[in-house]
């Protein structure tokens, strides 16, 4: 065999043995990728379905999904907030005294026309609430939150919910505390939780870790919305609606409301 012909058969040889060198190669790579595929797929569909499981649990998590009405609520559907003494109570005070006269109040904790009420009748109501001559019964409602947008006249009513939950007389308390330091309508400063517990400070005892638990997982929300549809088709159009003995009392200009006026109306109201 020539020189020739020998270095030919040793160049194709070296060839066919570079070939299967990069065919074992490239074999070699595809069963690297092929188990590098399946580590992503396992660990994509573990992260998937952690992150269902972080959403179903912060969804069971929260309480405003479910209608909570706070303790003590009354009236239909247990919408409503009384404050004040009840019937039985204000009679066995006084014998022979007819039961306190109810004072109706549809109000919403951004509205600055409740505000106004609150900040002119605050004293004269709770003269009368105190005497036993009248009780009255609140329904929370978010009105401005429609109106303007934002949270804070849900998250006030979810507040003073919470409140009512620990103690009839800490919801009337903080519910003054709200209308005092209650700001500009436009300025939804009640959408914050922390500032609605840091107010709550002032009633002192209402700060508990249950109250900071109610006001943060929105415990009432589903109440309170509740609360304002009823209103929304009650036939009432504003905030505040004040009734005495189911009759409107308040914002007529033609028949102006005054605390001794009002004083006189419960007064008469329970003669009768």
């Amino acid at each position: 065999m020539s020189q020739r012909n020998r270095e030919g058969k040793r160049g194709a040889r070296e060839r066919l043995r570079e070939q299967r060198e990069r065919d074992r190669a490239r074999a070699k790579r595809k069963r690297t990728l092929g188990v590098l595929g399946a580590v992503v797929a396992v660990l994509g569909a573990a992260v998937g379905v952690g992150m269902i499981a972080s959403r179903t649990g912060d969804d069971s998590g929260k309480s405003s999904s479910a209608l909570v009405p706070p303790r003590g609520a009354v009236g239909k559907g247990r919408l409503v907030i009384p404050s004040g003494k009840s019937e039985k109570s204000a009679q066995e005070g006084k014998a022979g005294r007819a039961g306190p006269v109810t004072l109706t109040v549809y109000e919403d904790f951004r509205c600055p026309g409740c505000k106004q009420f609150e900040d002119v009748f605050r004293k004269t109501v709770h003269e009368l609430q105190d005497s036993g001559r009248m009780r009255v019964e609140y329904h929370l409602v978010t009105i401005i939150d429609g109106n303007l947008g934002g949270t804070g006249s849900l998250r006030a009513a979810n507040a003073a919910a919470c409140a009512q939950d620990k103690d009839p007389a800490k919801f009337r308390a903080f519910h003054d505390v709200l209308y005092r330091h209650q700001s500009q309508e436009t300025r939804d400063t009640y959408a914050d939780n922390g500032r609605l517990i840091k107010l709550a400070d002032q009633v002192p005892g209402l700060v508990t870790p249950a109250f900071r638990r109610c006001v943060e997982d929105g415990r009432h929300d589903a109440w309170v919305r509740k609360s304002n549809d009823v209103f929304a088709h009650s036939g009432y159009a504003s905030t505040p609606t004040v009734l005495l003995g189911g009759k409107s009392i308040y914002g007529d200009p033609k028949k102006p409301l005054s605390p001794n006026k009002l004083k006189r109306m419960v007064l008469a109201a329970a003669r009768d």
